[in-house]
Parts: C-alpha cells; structure tokens; sequence
C-alpha cells in the first residue's frame, strides 16, 4: 500500500495546484519512483489512498499496467483519515497477508525485496535521524525489537505490516504513531536499520536534496 492522500501544506507553491506525489524528482514523480521501484522487487498489485486531488493521481497512474502492476485505488475524504486510518478503510483490498507499506514522499535506494517477515506484526524500517527530525521514533534492542526508548532512530515510512495490527480499530481517523506504540508496548515490531541513501521529501529543500543524493 502505498499512502498519497496527504495535503503536502508544507511545499508551498509546488503543491497549490498538484497533488505531493506527483511532484517531480529528476525528472519523475514521487509516485511513479515508487512505482517503478515496487515492480522491480517484485511487487504486482498495489494499494493507492487518496484525497487531495486525487483525480489527478488517477489520471497519472492509469491502471498501473505501465509499471507491471494492477492498482486499486482507496478514495478519502477531503479530510483524510489519518496514516492508520486510511489503511484500515483499505484492509478489504489488502487482504489478511502480510503487506508492504510505503509513503508516496520518501525516497531512498531501500530494496524492497529485502524486507521479510519476522515474528510479531510488522517490521519497520530505520534510518539515522535526520537534522528535521533529531529525537528519532524508536529504539531497537539487541533481538532487533522495537522499543520506546533511547537512543531512538527514525521511521522511514517503509514497514512490512501484519494487518493483525489494526485489530479492534473501528473505522475513521487514526495515526500509525498510536498503533506502532501499542504494538511495541506487547513486544510485537521488529525493526531493520537501512544505512543508505533516504529523504522524507516534505519540504522544497528537502526534494532539492532527494534530487542531488539520488540523480536520475
């Protein structure tokens, strides 16, 4: 699943009339960079939330047949519902199995493919805390479980999820910060540290940074 219904407030003009994840890196947008990315590890269907101009979205993607893949797209509210939220809206779609969740504004040479399975309900990947974010989200222990505890890392926005984890959650708004903290609570996350290239591309300087580290 890949989540694409945010606002992007915080790119100013590149956003006022275009959806964050069709804006542009080198050449290609956010979405399809993930896209194309998901294809080559092996990926063929995908899961699309969407709601700030979400038609646009659509029209880009197609069907997904250009990438190799078969999309379905979760339509929101013009008030999204929340990272957590829009995943449980799309659950009917995703299945009972294991999936890949990935946020449409983060870019990073990550591989896909590498991330299996472990014990509990899902595995988070980590990444060295970046100068917007010093304080990080998590810790990781020594067995490689999450805990909430220093020093902590940051989420990157790329998990294997167990849809286990959204059991008892009643549709509407909800944040995938409360659920990941409840889950590490019962000892249940795992998490791996990605020590490659990755940028939260939430900011005009951020994306210029994505666009120079990461070329075409």
């Amino acid at each position: 699943m890949i989540l694409a219904a945010g606002r992007g407030e915080r790119m100013g003009a590149l956003t006022a009339t275009r959806p964050k994840p069709l804006i542009e890196l080198n050449g290609e947008s956010l979405l399809a960079r993930q896209l194309r990315r998901l294809a080559a590890a092996g990926i063929r269907e995908a899961v699309i939330n969407l709601s700030y101009r979400g038609d646009q979205i659509r029209t880009a993607v197609g069907d997904g047949s250009r990438y190799g893949l078969r999309i379905a797209w979760s339509q929101e509210p013009e008030l999204p519902l929340g990272t957590a939220g829009g995943i449980i809206q799309a659950l009917p779609e995703l299945g009972r199995e294991p999936f890949l969740l990935v946020n449409a504004d983060v870019a990073s040479d990550f591989d896909f493919a590498s991330l299996a399975p472990g014990p509990g309900q899902g595995r988070l990947v980590l990444v060295a805390n970046p100068a917007h974010h010093p304080r990080g989200d998590y810790g990781i222990d020594e067995d490689g479980r999450l805990v909430d505890a220093e020093p902590r890392l940051t989420y990157s926005g790329i998990s294997l999820l167990d849809p286990s984890i959204f059991d008892g959650l009643p549709p509407g708004r909800h944040q995938l910060a409360g659920v990941f903290l409840k889950a590490i609570g019962a000892r249940l996350l795992t998490g791996v540290v990605h020590r490659g290239l990755w940028f939260d591309v939430g900011t005009p300087e951020r994306l210029a940074a994505a666009a120079a580290a990461l070329g075409s």
